[in-house]
């Protein structure tokens, strides 16, 4: 586990802490509410993106610099912050004290608008941004250049890895206590849309029966055509001409039109058996530690990550009993008298702010196919 200090003075700015993938849902969350820190204790991540002030126009930078920031389609601004910004749980920050002046927010909180907001109190220097307002997750992000990463002299534990995603804590529910939509889900569901998007080019596409089908097949519906609900893949379409040639090149662009009508969405990962025949898009997860999507071993087709805690319980939704019980309810088992839980009074959609901010970051959205999305944007 490690530690980071201060640059300028040494001082210890954050308990220990280990390093674990950065969440699909960082930027993205419901409006209108007070959200729960985005960080586990104990943990650290990393964003390769430029995030945050200063910002500069489209216009002013043109569509190759704003490339060379990460951003594919026409957007007001762009990001030229700092890369690799460091974020933890707001819990796990030490000897840091906020810049008064600058403490901006728009309704309960802070939003970093003015750049960092957090001062060593060793020696006054700015080394890191609370952001804790109406919609976004509780967070800490430590400035690159004002910090250093020393060793804690405490162990790390076992690093997370594929097997985790077949426990019970690793799923996230759909549906919070109070019978909302999970922020993180909608969050998810933007990702791994905006991906779909550009893995099929605005293709229709078949979603396996099942849980996949009952929780996404409304949202994808919003922004894909969608053809029948399937239980199995097309491998001859890829035979016809689909795959990294005419799917998928080495870099994600699109490539040349395969003439294939409906692109076949599989789920897929460890833990459970990957569909035969191969579906033309894999579900999979993103590994916990690393980010990296799952691939079945030796398989080039395309794939599409989505969130871990999401895709667990796409994968594994648990059972509850249809027997009666006698004694203390078994855990995961349901009661059938009232109050009955609550349950959402609408169906799933993905948050906009997600699906949008993922896409423009994508190339292939300068894709021919893609236009109608790009023009969207231009109306917004």
């Amino acid at each position: 586990m490690y530690v980071f200090t201060c640059a300028g003075c040494g001082t210890e700015l954050t308990a220990p802490v280990s390093r674990v993938a950065l969440p699909v849902h960082t930027h993205y969350g419901a409006w209108e509410e007070l959200h729960p820190p985005l960080m586990e204790p104990a943990t650290y991540a990393v964003e390769p993106l430029p995030t945050g002030p200063p910002w500069r126009r489209w216009e002013e930078i043109g569509e190759d610099g704003a490339a060379r920031q990460g951003v594919y389609a026409p957007v007001y601004s762009v990001s030229f912050g700092a890369r690799n910004r460091i974020v933890i749980a707001p819990g796990d920050s030490r000897s840091m004290a906020l810049i008064p002046e600058k403490c901006a927010g728009d309704c309960r909180g802070v939003d970093g608008r003015d750049g960092p907001n957090l001062a060593c109190e060793g020696c006054g220097r700015a080394v890191a941004t609370r952001r804790d307002d109406c919609g976004m997750w509780q967070t800490v992000w430590l400035e690159p250049d004002a910090v250093e990463r020393r060793p804690s002299g405490l162990p790390a534990g076992p690093p997370p890895g594929w097997e985790d995603l077949e426990d019970a804590e690793h799923r996230v529910p759909p549906v919070e206590p109070d019978g909302s939509w999970s922020p993180r889900w909608e969050a998810a569901l933007g990702v791994v849309l905006a991906h779909l998007v550009a893995v099929t080019g605005n293709r229709p596409v078949t979603l396996p029966a099942g849980p996949v089908a009952e929780l996404l097949g409304h949202a994808v519906a919003r922004r894909l055509p969608v053809g029948p609900v399937s239980g199995s893949g097309t491998a001859a379409g890829r035979e016809a001409g689909l795959g990294r040639e005419a799917g998928l090149g080495p870099e994600g662009e699109l490539g040349p039109e395969s003439g294939l009508a409906t692109w076949s969405v599989g789920l897929a990962g460890p833990g459970i058996r990957t569909p035969r025949p191969r579906p033309d898009v894999l579900l999979v997860p993103r590994h916990p530690l690393t980010g990296d999507p799952w691939r079945p071993p030796g398989d080039e087709g395309a794939v599409v990550p989505l969130d871990s805690g999401v895709w667990a319980y796409l994968a594994h939704p648990g059972e509850t009993s249809p027997l009666p019980a006698t004694g203390v309810l078994p855990e995961g088992v349901l009661r059938d008298d009232y109050p009955l839980p609550q349950r959402p009074w609408r169906l799933l959609v993905a948050d906009r702010h997600a699906f949008e901010g993922t896409l423009i970051r994508l190339p292939a959205v300068r894709h021919p196919r893609l236009r109608g999305f790009r023009d969207a944007r231009r109306t917004t």
